[in-house]
Order: structure tokens, then C-alpha cells, then sequence
């Protein structure tokens, strides 16, 4: 598709101007009520009673939401990204109200996976219509504004949630998120008119419908593995019967994850073939290494270093702050793309085998708020660079599908990595010693193995600057070796 309007003048012309803000601002709204829900949610499980069920209003959302991603990814490919962007709107705004206004824990968490789906929808509709909508050279910039979008509601999103949860209610922290989702949309809506797909819809073909069936089992494995994970840390094994029925279900979740995954992404992404699967499969490796590790940075700063829960904080912000230098960074590269996952991916295997390094009290504070914002900045420069990476090496028909993959790795990477640490934790950590530095480093140096394999994958994705690979495979099965 040609950019007319675009040839002259950049993302910010007059004709792209409000696309443009409208996008950042989906993308800000996005940001700050993941923030803003992190932070409020204890109250909110206090006053609703489901501190025994904290965990299951983050995994409903992120299991809606990969279904969202995938069910996103056929239906822009199918009529282009206005449907998908319109229901996720919906979806995200009706699931704030929901859990706004409940009454009871587990109500909030319906809401939660309602937001969740929609948020999947959204995402996916966003990268479609910068495909669509931005010629080539500007998609680095638009992506790095994204990653920009998240540094103010990083830096005030807590703060303005824990004022709202003190001196109103929490709430206003989903109520108060809403009407500004509707008029980011009110903004980008006139302008993908032009992006509808002509004619009436083609019926789902034999692949699309066995995708999205895919899709609801891996949402549906994902959801029981956490389901059972939460019940057996809150219940233990005080009840042997419940208790094994609920291994079960979690090791035929993870059966249903292990065996789902796969089939949603190109072919090879397990195995790192070259181009677009090396390319989607560095962004899961890179979200394992950095969410896992940044999980337990304020755990190590508040127990073993003595600081404040605030002062701890100061890393998180500025990891947010090197993410947004590094997405500037990457949209003004003249060099191949594919250097820069193998930059990212080594930056980051640096500073999280150096997290392990500077846990000793000796370690000036500022000297881990230097190596944590470097760990962002690696985090810019490559995320970026696979999101504009993917719409490069895909046919116009396949975005979606291929938006949606990337979006399945990052999320579950995400999980892989907090799950996991979090199980080494547990396994290692003494109860009585909660603060021992030990524990942190084992955990730090568990992740940089995958920070390292992230090298690997951006190496092999060489083909990725100079081709499109083919689509998804996703009528077959598994290949062996992967």
C-alpha cells in the first residue's frame, strides 16, 4: 500500500498529526492502567477479601489478552484493523467499569480478563495500522514514540494510583482510565477510514479457523497452569485430594501451553530458524531475561540493601527512562536492523550478569539504578527493533497474524519469566533469612542464560533485513526438533 500523504514531511505532518497522537495516546492510556492497577491492587484485594486470590487478577487479564492477540491477528488480516480497534475499545473500557463497580474479588477479576481481551484486540490493531498507515522509514519512529509513551505513566502512574487509592478509592483508578481511552480513540478513528479491506469478509478458512481454536486452547492452558499455581500456594496441601486434583490440572495446562504455543508462531521460531521466527523468538528471550529479573530488583533493594519500598522504585524508573533512550536510539540507525537485537540481547546479558555482581552492600545504590537503566535502554533498542522488523518481513495480508505472534512471545515471555523466578525463589530463599544475596544471584544469572540465548536469535535472524519469510505454518504440527 502507498503513503501519499506521508512522502512529504514526517509522523507528525499535518494529514498523519492526529494519527499519530492518537496512537501514543491508546498506547499511554494502555500504560498507565497497567501501572496504575499494579499499584492499587492490594487495596483492592483487601477491601474485596481476595488477598488468597491476589495473583488471579493479573493472570486473567494476561490469558484474555493472548487470546485477544491471536483472535486480534486473524480478524485485521481478514477486514483490516478498524473492527478489531473499535471491540477492543469496547471490550478495555467495559472491563474497567466492571472492575470499578464490583462488588466482590471475583467479579474485579471478570473485568480484569474483559479489559485484557480488548487490550489484545487494541495492541494488535495499533501495529496493523502503522503498517498500514506509515511508509517504511518512519515505523522506527512511531515505535520509539510508543516506547516513549510509557515513561510518564511509569514515573507518575504509581503515585497518582496510590493517591487515588489513599484519598478516594481505588476504584477511580479504573473509572478514571476510560474516558480517556475513548477520546484517544475518538482521534484515530476518522483516521483509518481508508484502512477498511474492500468488499464483504472472505470466510475463515481451514488455517484461520484451526489458528483461533489454537488460540482459546493456550489461553485456556495458561490460565489453568496459574489457576492451580495460585489455589496450591494459597491452600497448600492441607486438603491431599484437592490438592493432587489441582497438579493435575496445572501439568495438563502446561501440556496445553507446551503443545499450543508453537503452532501460533512461524515455523522454526522454537528451533531460531533465520529471519522473521529468529526475530520473534529474540523478543521472547529478551521479555524472559528483563521482566523476570526487574520482578525481584525492588525485592532485593527493600530486604537485603535496607532501602525504602519508594527508593527502591528509582530502578524501575529508570529502566523506563533508558527503554524510551533506547527506542529513540534504534529509529536512527543507518546500519542493519539485525545488529541491533545482537546489541540489546548482549547489553542486557551484561547488566543482569552484573545485577549478580553489585548486589553486595559495598555497591554504591546509584551503581545498580545505572546498570538497571542500561538494562532498559537494551530493552528500547531491541523491542522496537523487532516490531519494525516483523512488519518488514510481512506480506500485507499476514500483519495481524504476524503482530500477534510477536505480541504471544512478548506476553508469555513475560510469564515464563516472573513464574520463574518467582518458583527458584521459593525453592531457594529461607524463611528465616529472607534478605540472603545469595538467592538474588542465582536467580539473576538463571535469566542471563536466556539473555545469551537471545544473542544466538538475533544472529540468525540475518535474512530478516533483506526478505519476507512465508507465513505461519498453521495447519501442522509440531516439528520434532522443536
Amino acid at each position: 500500500m502507498s503513503h501519499p500523504e506521508a512522502l512529504r514531511g514526517g509522523a507528525m505532518s499535518a494529514s498523519l498529526r492526529p494519527l499519530t497522537i492518537g496512537v501514543i495516546a491508546i498506547i499511554t492510556c494502555a500504560a498507565f492502567e497497567a501501572m496504575a492497577v499494579v499499584t492499587a491492587m492490594p487495596s483492592v484485594a483487601a477491601e474485596l477479601d481476595g488477598v488468597s486470590s491476589y495473583g488471579l487478577a493479573f493472570s486473567m487479564y494476561l490469558t484474555a489478552s493472548l487470546l485477544g492477540s491471536v483472535l486480534g491477528g486473524i480478524w485485521c488480516d481478514r477486514r483490516g484493523p478498524r473492527p478489531a480497534l473499535a471491540a477492543g475499545m469496547g471490550l478495555m473500557i467495559a472491563g474497567l467499569v466492571v472492575s470499578g463497580s464490583a462488588p466482590a474479588f471475583w467479579i474485579m477479576t471478570v473485568g480484569r480478563a474483559v479489559s485484557g481481551l480488548g487490550g489484545g484486540f487494541m495492541i494488535v490493531a495499533v501495529y496493523v495500522i502503522i503498517a498500514k498507515a506509515y511508509p517504511q522509514r518512519m515505523q522506527p519512529v512511531v515505535f520509539g514514540w510508543l516506547a516513549a509513551a510509557w515513561v510518564i505513566p511509569s514515573l507518575i502512574g504509581p503515585y497518582v494510583a496510590g493517591v487515588l487509592a489513599e484519598q478516594a478509592s481505588w476504584r477511580w483508578v479504573f473509572l478514571g482510565v476510560a474516558p480517556v481511552i475513548v477520546a484517544a480513540f475518538l482521534l484515530v478513528w476518522p483516521r483509518t477510514e481508508r484502512l477498511k479491506v474492500a468488499g464483504p469478509p472472505e470466510p475463515l478458512d481451514q488455517a484461520a479457523r484451526r489458528n483461533a481454536g489454537t488460540g482459546v486452547l493456550l489461553a485456556g492452558g495458561v490460565f489453568a497452569a496459574q489457576f492451580a499455581l495460585t489455589k496450591i500456594a494459597a491452600d497448600g496441601f492441607d486438603d491431599p485430594v484437592a490438592a493432587w486434583l489441582l497438579v493435575v490440572l496445572g501439568g495438563a495446562g502446561l501440556a496445553a501451553a507446551a503443545v499450543s504455543f508453537p503452532r501460533l508462531l512461524p515455523a522454526g521460531t522454537v528451533r531460531l530458524a533465520p529471519g522473521l521466527p529468529s526475530v520473534i523468538a529474540t523478543r521472547g528471550l529478551m521479555t524472559v531475561a528483563f521482566f523476570g529479573a526487574e520482578a525481584f530488583v525492588p525485592l532485593m533493594l527493600v530486604s537485603a540493601r535496607g532501602l525504602s519500598a519508594s527508593t527502591a522504585g528509582l530502578a524501575l524508573s529508570a529502566a523506563a527512562i533508558g527503554w524510551s533512550a533506547g527506542s529513540f536510539v534504534q529509529a536512527r540507525v543507518s546500519f542493519r536492523r539485525q545488529w541491533l537485537l545482537v546489541i540489546g540481547a548482549s547489553l542486557l546479558s551484561v547488566c543482569i550478569g552484573g545485577l549478580a555482581l553489585a548486589v553486595a552492600a559495598e555497591v554504591p545504590f546509584w551503581v545498580l539504578v545505572f546498570v538497571w537503566s542500561a538494562a532498559g535502554f537494551a530493552m528500547g533498542l531491541t523491542l522496537s527493533s523487532t516490531s519494525v522488523l516483523v512488519l518488514k518481513l510481512s506480506a500485507p495480508h499476514e500483519q495481524g497474524r504476524n503482530s500477534a505472534a510477536l505480541q504471544l512471545s512478548d506476553q508469555l515471555g513475560g510469564v515464563i519469566g516472573t513464574a520463574g523466578a518467582g518458583g527458584l525463589f521459593a525453592l531457594l530463599r529461607d524463611p528465616a533469612a529472607p534478605g540472603e544475596l545469595h538467592v538474588f544471584v542465582a536467580i539473576w544469572l538463571a535469566l542471563c542464560l536466556f539473555a545469551v540465548v537471545g544473542i544466538v536469535a538475533g544472529l540468525r535472524s540475518a535474512r530478516g533485513e533483506s526478505e519476507p519469510v512465508e507465513a505461519p505454518n498453521h495447519t501442522r504440527k509440531v516439528p520434532s526438533q522443536e
